[in-house]
């Protein structure tokens, strides 16, 4: 990311997501505000609680059970603003991750916020209570079940006193813009706008990624080229 953010102006960058298992929140902290202060606001940091554990722990990784990585990352997330804040001493976290007595920076832009790849209700319950954006994927999360997903965010939000509305809900559409349909996401450009728009008008999603499945480079400049712009379109 750091390559191509010194080769562009105008694009942003999102982890999607960063395995917070391997990378100390402190540390990740001051990075990510170092990539988002040179890439004047450039940056949304995405977080994962864990996955692939084996692996995980074979590089010298905890392994944690799904209750232990949901609270890890609520922990994370603590530290994580307490670092980016303008406090003169941070103090945050908790049994997981902590810190005390560390001198928060470098500031980072209004635009760094933390975005989280959610599924599980806790996990849906913290994006709305303390995240500001939620990046789940087509593959592990069926558009039959967004509505009901959203409602937990956005029920998390209110009961934290937060708007709703402000939280990204970034949706990650891997597929292929085909000729022919052959289900979901797979066919013409023009069944893909027909579901993108019920994506929004149906669920309350508000921004998308596209994950083609093969032909890259062909496939991302027809969805640039076919899709985003009659979805722009009021």
């Amino acid at each position: 990311m750091s390559f191509l953010a010194a080769g562009t102006e105008r694009s942003t960058f999102v982890p999607t997501v960063a395995n917070l298992p391997l990378r100390p929140p402190a540390m990740l902290a001051k990075a990510a505000a170092s990539f988002d202060v040179l890439s004047r606001g450039r940056l949304r940091l995405g977080l994962g609680a864990g996955a692939f554990w084996e692996a995980i722990e074979a590089m010298g990784g905890p392994r944690r059970g799904k209750r232990e990585a949901v609270d890890a990352l609520a922990e994370a997330i603590e530290v994580i603003r307490a670092l980016w804040s303008d406090q003169r001493s941070a103090r945050a976290g908790g049994a997981h991750y902590r810190v005390a007595g560390i001198h928060p920076g470098p500031t980072p832009s209004g635009d760094l916020g933390i975005w989280l790849g959610a599924y599980g209700p806790r996990m849906l319950a913290l994006t709305g209570g303390k995240a500001d954006g939620w990046i789940p994927s087509l593959s592990y999360l069926g558009p039959d079940r967004l509505t009901e997903a959203v409602a937990r965010i956005d029920d998390a939000a209110l009961a934290a006193g937060r708007d709703p509305a402000l939280i990204r809900k970034v949706y990650n559409l891997n597929g292929l813009i085909a000729p022919a349909s052959r289900g979901p996401f797979h066919g013409p450009a023009e069944q893909w706008r027909a579901q993108i728009h019920e994506l929004v008008e149906g669920h309350g999603m508000n921004g998308f990624v596209y994950w083609p499945e093969q032909d890259h480079e062909r496939q991302l400049a027809l969805f640039a080229r076919e899709v985003v712009p009659a979805l722009r379109q009021p």
